[in-house]
C-alpha cells in the first residue's frame, strides 16, 4: 500500500473522531483572501456518478430525464417518455487516480413508471477506498481492511400537471472507514445515517428560437437532508452534505437530426460555514465555558434545520490582521462575497444527431477558497435501441489536482419501447 493513502485515509478518520477543540478550529491564510473550505461527513454522496452529467460540466437538475435522474433531480423521472417503461443505468469510475489506484465510485439505478404521470426508482451508490494496513505508534500491522461507503435510495416522482412535477427520494448512507479499530478518540464503529431529497421539475412550452423550435426546462433539487453522522460514541456529530441545487436547461431543435442542449446549473451546500475565532498575539483566546470565542462567523455546532438556514448568512469574511497576529476587524462586503463564493457553477452542452450519436462538454468552477475545484469536461454517447454507452474525461484547470483525468463508464438499458429510437426531450 502506497504511503500517500495511508496519509490520506488515517487524515480523515482522525479529522472525524477527534474530540478536541482545537481540532475545530481553522484561520485561513492570513495574508489575502482566507481558504475557508467547507467539509462534511461522507462527502462521496455529491461526486456525479453518471458519465452524462459529468461530462456537461456537472449540470443535470434540469436536462431531460433518465435512470439517473434519480441523482440529480428525482422529480423528473415522472417525465420519462412512455415508451421507455422501463430502465436501469450502471456507472464506473476509478476515482483520484492523481493519489492512488484503488479507489473507486460504482453506481447502479433504475426505474419504474406507474402510469403516464408517476414513477418510482431505486439506486445504489458503492464508494470503495481499496485497500489499507492500519499500524500502531510502533508501526507495527494491527491488520488490513478495506474501507467502504455506500447509500441506498427509494424515489417516487409524481407530476401535478402536464409541466410540472415533484419528486420525494429516501436515502439510507453507511459509512465504514475504520473496520472498528480502537483510537484516541475511542473504539470506532461505522458512521449511519438516514436523509431524504425533496425535488421539483418545470418543463415550459416550445417557442420559436430563431428559425428553429426550443424549449426551456427547469430544475431545483435540496438532497441529503438528514442526521449528522459520528463514528465514535464520544466524538462529535458531523453533517452530511446537505446541497441545494439550481438549474435551467434550453433545448434545441435544428431539424428532425439535430439537437443542442445547453444547461447551468448553481449549487451550494446547506451546511455551516467553519467561523473564524477570536486570536490574541497568534493564540486561541478560550471562553469561560472552555471553548474558543467566535470573531466573525456563527456558531456551527447548531442542528440540521438550524444549519440549513443559518448556511446562506454565516460565512465569516475576509478578517484582517495586525503585525502581532491580532485580528482587527472584518473587510467590508467580504462575507457576502464569501456566501457567493461557496456557489459553485456548471455549464454544460449536449449535442444529439439522429438519436444516435452524442457529443457533451462542459465547466465546473469552484472559488479556490471553497475547495478549488475547475475543471473541462467532454464526452460521447451512443444509443441503438434500448442501449446505450456514454464516456467522459475530466480535464482539471487546478494544477495538481488529485481528480484530473477522471474517466467514467456508464451503461444504460431501455425497455418497453416500441421502437429503435426514443425521443430526447
Amino acid at each position: 500500500m502506497k504511503l500517500n493513502k495511508k496519509l490520506i485515509l488515517l487524515g480523515v478518520v482522525g479529522l472525524l473522531t477527534s474530540t478536541s477543540t482545537n481540532a475545530q478550529i481553522a484561520t485561513g491564510n492570513l495574508t489575502g483572501q482566507q481558504i475557508n473550505t467547507i467539509t462534511t461527513a461522507v462527502p462521496f454522496l455529491l461526486i456525479s456518478p453518471d458519465s452524462r452529467s459529468s461530462a456537461m460540466g456537472d449540470a443535470g437538475v434540469a436536462i431531460s430525464p433518465d435512470a439517473n435522474s434519480i441523482h440529480w433531480n428525482p422529480s423528473k423521472l415522472a417525465f420519462i417518455d412512455d415508451k421507455e417503461d422501463f430502465g436501469v443505468s450502471i456507472s464506473y469510475s476509478p476515482w483520484l487516480r492523481q493519489l492512488v489506484n484503488d479507489i473507486n465510485l460504482a453506481y447502479l439505478t433504475g426505474y419504474k413508471k406507474i402510469d403516464k404521470n408517476s414513477a418510482v426508482g431505486v439506486s445504489m451508490r458503492y464508494f470503495s477506498l481499496g485497500n489499507i494496513t492500519f499500524t500502531d505508534i510502533t508501526g507495527q500491522t494491527i491488520r488490513d481492511f478495506k474501507p467502504a461507503e455506500f447509500a441506498l435510495d427509494a424515489t417516487y416522482s409524481r407530476k401535478l400537471s402536464e409541466k410540472l412535477a415533484v419528486g420525494i427520494t429516501g436515502r439510507f448512507i453507511n459509512s465504514n472507514l475504520t473496520g472498528g479499530i480502537t483510537t484516541v478518540g475511542g473504539e470506532t464503529k461505522a458512521g449511519k445515517s438516514v436523509a431524504a431529497d425533496v425535488s421539483m421539475f418545470y418543463t415550459g412550452e416550445k417557442f420559436d428560437l430563431g428559425n428553429f423550435r426550443a424549449s426551456m426546462a427547469y430544475g431545483l433539487n435540496i438532497s441529503n437532508i438528514g442526521s449528522k453522522m459520528a463514528y465514535t460514541d464520544n466524538a462529535q456529530r458531523d453533517f452530511i452534505p446537505t446541497n441545494l441545487r439550481l438549474g435551467t436547461a434550453l433545448n434545441m431543435d435544428f431539424d428532425d437530426y439535430n439537437k443542442l442542449t445547453i444547461a447551468f446549473d448553481a449549487n451550494k451546500l446547506l451546511v455551516p460555514t467553519r467561523p473564524v475565532y477570536q486570536l490574541d498575539n497568534g493564540s486561541q483566546i478560550i471562553g469561560t465555558d472552555g471553548f474558543p470565542l467566535i470573531y466573525s462567523g456563527r456558531d456551527p455546532n447548531v442542528g440540521v434545520a438550524s444549519g440549513i438556514f443559518q448556511s446562506f448568512i454565516d460565512a465569516p469574511g475576509e478578517v484582517l490582521y495586525d503585525d502581532n497576529k491580532t485580528s482587527i476587524g472584518v473587510k467590508e462586503g467580504s462575507k457576502l462575497k464569501e456566501e457567493l463564493n461557496e456557489i459553485n457553477l456548471s455549464l454544460g452542452a449536449e449535442y444529439w444527431y439522429n438519436n444516435i450519436f452524442a457529443v457533451r462538454g462542459g465547466y465546473f468552477h469552484e472559488h479556490f477558497t471553497k475547495g478549488n475545484r475547475r475543471f473541462l469536461s467532454m464526452g460521447a454517447g451512443v444509443k441503438y435501441s434500448s442501449f446505450q454507452l456514454d464516456l467522459s474525461y475530466l480535464l482539471s484547470l487546478s494544477q495538481n489536482s488529485p481528480i484530473a483525468n477522471t474517466i467514467r463508464f456508464t451503461l444504460k438499458f431501455n425497455f418497453g419501447q416500441d421502437d429503435t429510437t426514443s425521443e430526447i426531450n
